[in-house]
């Protein structure tokens, strides 16, 4: 008898590794958890994959055919501007559309060349291939990719492809065209997103190798996928050339695993992390997607991506006290205390010296230490240099490392390069005080509340002490109202016309308050907000907070077997599918042209043309289907036109948009073998 085909789903999220198995009936038949390693990521995802391959019986590995993996990699990379160098080159562009991209936003080195085509096709200008191959000169030896946009590309794209050619053929480094990514018109737009796939590629290409390297260390020989913004996979192969479109993967895996492990059509997920809280809603078992692109750390890409509503909530989340003495949650992440001393015992001892203090240090209960096997290189300015030398390989207190304001900052640039981490206060601290979550250092967690509680009481100046489970209480309800409060304006934003206005919801405002607080509107009426879906929570922290939430929300609560790893469930359980476009419109009177990205064709008929670019859409979406890895794709094709009214009030083809997207499951390595 043969064994079943076994399947590998990966999520490497900000503070957890996660591993699945699924065997050949798509069930869960193992799962892991290992701590993600920043500054070497294959360190974690082997730790993963070994408790996870510990579990199967002996010989299991050889019958693993497919592996694949979600990240928040490129959608934390984007929010956090860490980037890699690059150069664009644009063509037709003029100064003010150069503006509108925003592309000295994202630190690229921009040139503008002649070239470019008009609205129907036409080439507007000949592309200057000079000042192509001088840019590339000048700047291919400091970059490590380029990003082309033409004027019009979507229309006709020889000036795009001239550039890439010419770049490849000059310096050899990765080449992005603006047309492969969208077919949407807005070049600045496009430019920008172009831009930001060229900045991504070494951040996948790190992560993909390290995977690669942890596979091969375990004798895997499988197709490797990721997962999409949508929710859809591509092979890792074709990520490296658009990783762009792995922006919100984290995300899209949660909402494609929360409705393979609950089998639902309409419901509302949340999926609480480390980082972040990330809602979205369902309908018709669907996703709701973005069509005009995500936004991503102020920037809209045009890459369709599930519509996330995401704020920087997690279990990770940095609890402070300000100047007022409140309570504050995120949206930075540090480690929390309890791991910190799971992992380094001897910080218990600082704790408790703190915690029996009268008068706190500066940053009293936060510490750093850098990160095993990194190295700065050559890129620290002083005050960064001096903070590395400060710190050791055990925790530090940050007074005695940082010292100011200015020194916590410089370290935190450490931590944003991988260098460095800083532990402090956490609401998954505050869990531990509670009782709602083990695993780590309880004692460490109670001692970190402590002095959180006598820091409030300094800065209020109070004679009264607050306990540390008064204070973890109230981190509690903040968290709490935080969740249920972008749980309710998600679903609020599925209706057209209901939508805060500059931050503000009005009237609706003072009902969204009393629901998350879960008080009644006045002390004779009791009015509340109910989710008419239901509630599926995910992520390691998701049973300790949403139960409250469900509750205050009037919904009901499905948390799934799994939902600790329900990203990494998503990572597999999806399907493979690419979409192609194709424009036909009429640049004269009886003349229908056909925007083939092999070039322009044009028809007499308009009947003659739209069938033309079925073929073509048609064609198009299922090699793309193909190339990203979907196996036996089936391909849909719909036609939109557009009429126009003529003098004589006859009506007229002016536009036609024919999409064909083709879906098929991925191909296993069985199934590549037998192809």
């Amino acid at each position: 008898m043969s064994c079943p085909e076994l399947r590998i789903g990966f999520d490497t999220g900000g503070t957890y590794t996660d591993a699945v198995v699924l065997d050949g009936e798509r069930r869960v038949i193992a799962s892991a958890k290992a701590l993600t390693t920043h500054w070497d990521l294959s360190v974690g995802l082997q730790a993963a994959l070994r408790s996870v391959l510990d579990s199967l019986p002996d010989g299991a590995r050889r019958h693993v055919s497919l592996v694949s993996v979600s990240t928040t990699l490129a959608t934390n990379a984007v929010v956090e501007n860490r980037f890699s160098p690059i150069c664009a080159l644009l063509a037709g562009f003029n100064e003010r559309m150069v503006e509108q991209a925003g592309l000295k936003g994202v630190g690229a080195a921009v040139v503008r060349v002649r070239g470019g085509h008009d609205p129907t096709g036409r080439e507007e200008e000949p592309l200057d291939e000079a000042a192509v191959e001088a840019a590339v000169r000048e700047f291919g030896p400091r970059v490590e990719a380029f990003a082309v946009a033409a004027q019009f590309s979507v229309r006709n794209p020889e000036h795009e492809l001239r550039m890439r050619d010419q770049i490849r053929r000059l310096s050899g480094k990765p080449v992005t065209c603006s047309h492969e990514l969208t077919s949407q018109l807005n070049a600045p737009k496009r430019a920008l997103t172009a831009a930001l796939n060229a900045r991504l590629v070494p951040h996948i290409r790190h992560l993909l190798t390290a995977l690669r390297q942890s596979l091969r260390q375990q004798a895997i020989e499988a197709p490797l996928m990721i997962v999409k913004g949508d929710g859809t996979l591509m092979r890792a192969e074709v990520a490296l050339e658009y990783p762009v479109e792995t922006v919100l993967s984290g995300p899209a895996a949660s909402v494609v695993g929360a409705a393979f492990l609950t089998g639902l059509a309409d419901f509302a997920v949340a999926d609480m992390g480390g980082t972040t809280t990330d809602v979205a809603i369902i309908a018709g078992e669907r996703p709701v997607v973005r069509a005009d692109g995500a936004v991503i750390g102020g920037w809209r890409t045009m890459v369709e991506a599930v519509d996330v509503h995401t704020c920087g909530l997690g279990g990770d989340s940095e609890v402070r006290i300000d100047r007022d003495g409140r309570i504050t949650i995120g949206p930075r992440r540090v480690l929390p205390l309890s791991l910190l001393a799971h992992q380094f015992p001897a910080v218990l001892a600082e704790l408790a010296l703190l915690a029996g203090a009268q008068h706190l240090p500066p940053f009293a209960g936060q510490f750093g230490h850098r990160n095993p096997g990194r190295e700065p290189g050559a890129h620290l300015d002083r005050l960064e240099q001096r903070i590395w030398e400060a710190l050791g390989a055990t925790p530090q207190r940050l007074d005695a490392v940082a010292r100011t304001a200015q020194g916590v900052e410089a370290l935190q640039h450490l931590v944003d390069r991988g260098l460095a981490t800083i532990a402090g206060f956490t609401p998954s601290d505050a869990l531990h005080v509670l009782g709602r979550q083990s695993g780590w250092s309880p004692d460490a967690a109670r001692l970190g509340a402590a002095i959180l509680a006598t820091e409030e009481r300094n800065e209020r100046a109070r004679a009264g002490k607050d306990t540390p489970e008064g204070l973890c209480g109230r981190v509690y309800e903040q968290v709490i109202r935080r969740a249920a409060r972008v749980v309710l304006e998600s679903a609020l934003a599925q209706d057209p016309g209901v939508e805060p206005h500059e931050g503000r919801w009005g009237p609706l405002g003072i009902l969204i308050d009393r629901t998350v607080e879960g008080s009644p509107i006045s002390r004779l009426l009791d009015a509340r907000l109910h989710l008419s879906v239901p509630l599926v929570a995910i992520g390691a922290p998701a049973a300790a907070f949403y139960a409250e939430v469900a509750r205050r929300l009037g919904a009901r609560l499905i948390v799934p077997e799994h939902a600790a790893v329900c990203n990494a469930v998503g990572a597999v359980a999806g399907v493979v599918s690419e979409t192609c476009e194709v424009l036909v419109n009429q640049p004269e009177w009886r003349v229908f042209r056909v925007h083939d990205p092999a070039g322009i064709r044009d028809f007499r008929e308009a009947a003659e043309a739209i069938e033309a670019a079925k073929d073509v859409s048609r064609a198009l979406a299922l090699a793309a289907a193909r190339r990203a890895g979907a196996s036996d794709p089936h391909v849909e094709t719909s036609v939109i036109e557009r009429r126009a009214q003529a003098r004589s009030g006859d009506e007229y083809l002016a536009e036609a948009t024919v999409r064909s997207r083709a879906t098929g499951r991925p191909a296993t390595g069985r199934a590549l073998a037998s192809g």
